[in-house]
Formats: C-alpha cells, sequence, structure tokens
C-alpha cells in the first residue's frame, strides 16, 4: 500500500504531461480556476478520469463521492450526475483528464474475458491510480506517439482489471431504450434540424408507435433534442476554447441567449462559467 502511494506523485507527473500532447486524441483535460458544479450532466457511455490537481465531488440519487489527486473516477454505465470541480487551494486550478470508453476498447474487453461474468457493482467507482499505473502510461506513451490502436488495447487492459475489481457493468453490452437511441442520433448531428420523421426513417418505426414507446418511457422528442444538444454543448465548453456564440451554434442554437438560458437551466450554471484556458 506503501509502494503504491509513494508512486502516485510520479504518475501523476507523468500523466499531467497529456495536457500539453497534441495527439492526445479522444481524451478531455478539464481546467477550472474557480470552483463550479453542474447539475444532471448526462454520461452516455463509461469513462475514466484521472484526478491530476484539485478536488471533484460526484452524486446520484444511490451514491455520492469525493476525489483528490491519486483516484481514478469510474463510470461504468450511462449515468446522470451532479458534480462539483474544487480547484487546488495553493495551486489555483483544477485539472483532470476524461478518458471515454469508446465501445471499440468494450467490445475488445468483452471479447478477451473468458471467465464468469463479475457482479455488475456500482454505476461510479473511486479506485487507486497507482494499482493501474502501468497500464495508464502503456496508454499515455501510445497516445504521444499517435499510435491509437495500441491506445485502445492499453484502454482494453485497463477495463479487464476494473472487472477483477468487481465492475462486471463494462462487460454488459446494455441495449439502449428508444429515449438513448434518439439521444445517441442527435448527438453525432445536433446541428441539424430534426423531425420526428427523420428519427421514424434512421430507427425504421412509424410516428404511432415513436410516440407510443416514447411515452411508455415518460420522454419527448423536444426534451430529448434538448438533452443532446446541451450535454454536447457542455463537452465543447470543457475540451475547446471555442467562443460561446460558436459552442452554442455548434449545439443547434442560432440564438446566444436562447442557448444560455437553456444551458443555465438544465445544469445550474451559466455556460460562461466553465473554461478551459
Amino acid at each position: 500500500m506503501k509502494a503504491e502511494s509513494d508512486a502516485t506523485p510520479a504518475l501523476l507527473a507523468q500523466l499531467s504531461s497529456l495536457v500539453d500532447c497534441q495527439r492526445a486524441e479522444g481524451y478531455a483535460c478539464i481546467t477550472a480556476r474557480r470552483e463550479h458544479g453542474a447539475s444532471s450532466v448526462d454520461i452516455p457511455q463509461p469513462q475514466l478520469a484521472i484526478l491530476l490537481q484539485g478536488r471533484k465531488q460526484a452524486r446520484t440519487a444511490q451514491q455520492s463521492l469525493e476525489f483528490g489527486p491519486g483516484d481514478l473516477f469510474l463510470i461504468t454505465r450511462r449515468s446522470r450526475i451532479d458534480v462539483v470541480n474544487i480547484p487546488d487551494p495553493h495551486s489555483g486550478l483544477y485539472l483532470s483528464a476524461i478518458v471515454p470508453l469508446c465501445p471499440e476498447v468494450l467490445a475488445a474487453a468483452r471479447a478477451l474475458w473468458t471467465d464468469a461474468l463479475p457482479d455488475a457493482g456500482p454505476a461510479l467507482a473511486r479506485l487507486p491510480l497507482a494499482a493501474h499505473g502501468a497500464a495508464l502510461l502503456q496508454w499515455r506513451q501510445a497516445l504521444q506517439h499517435g499510435q491509437y490502436t495500441e491506445a485502445r488495447l492499453a484502454l482494453a487492459a485497463l477495463v479487464l482489471a476494473f472487472c477483477r475489481r468487481g465492475h462486471g457493468s463494462l462487460l454488459l453490452a446494455p441495449e439502449p431504450g428508444l429515449g438513448d437511441r434518439i439521444r445517441d442520433l442527435v448527438a453525432a448531428q445536433p446541428e441539424r434540424d430534426w423531425q420526428s420523421r427523420d428519427f421514424e426513417s434512421q430507427l425504421g418505426i412509424s410516428g404511432a408507435t415513436l410516440r407510443r414507446r416514447l411515452a411508455s418511457e415518460h420522454l419527448s422528442i423536444r426534451e430529448l433534442l434538448v438533452d443532446a444538444r446541451l450535454a454536447h454543448a457542455m463537452q465543447l465548453l470543457y475540451t475547446t476554447r471555442l467562443p460561446l456564440k460558436t459552442v452554442a451554434a455548434r449545439a443547434g442554437y442560432r440564438s446566444l441567449a436562447s442557448f444560455s438560458k437553456r444551458f443555465a437551466a438544465r445544469y445550474g450554471l451559466e455556460p460562461a462559467a466553465i473554461g478551459n484556458s
């Protein structure tokens, strides 16, 4: 245990170099110079956050966890969470690397797993960084050399290690509900002027069936459009330095004022409060 603790500062220093890695595609470094939080953030797929500086609080209806440097924040399945990011009091900086566990990585892990399925485990988990340092450093090295196949293999090895710790949800290929399928369609083209007939065509169902199935999930097309577009905007705000007007346009909003109003109503904070500089 002490060896892991001693290795953590060196691991954090090595992984922090990803911030300036131009080839580190498929992950996001989030920075903040003041505390901020967001409510009901939709996390559409499993992902891993590496806490580098500062602290994070995360909560669902079932769980409440806090993370600091040396912790890994694992989300094992699609979730909606409340989060607060708190800068380090000495440096004044919050910094984390968000690593999406993409479908290719999860499919590779499922193909490699030959044992009985472990327990599903909780949706959120706090894991020690040092226990997974070797695989994370392989992932970082592969990214820095633009070796994306090797990077995915390193992540697949991480997924297998997480499953050994009882997080079997990662090995399950969930059947998405109709609402999730619509959110994913909109997320791929958030600026498109989506109409009901577009979803009927894409999903191969009639308008009556679409409305009936959404009603059974207590959802509406309008609500799903807003969810997907604002989630896309949240991602852009955290992972780019685009002007707010550009973020709004890419999320499908012609009016910056309308976008800001909906974003604040949805997440409980103004989009201008998020920065990645």
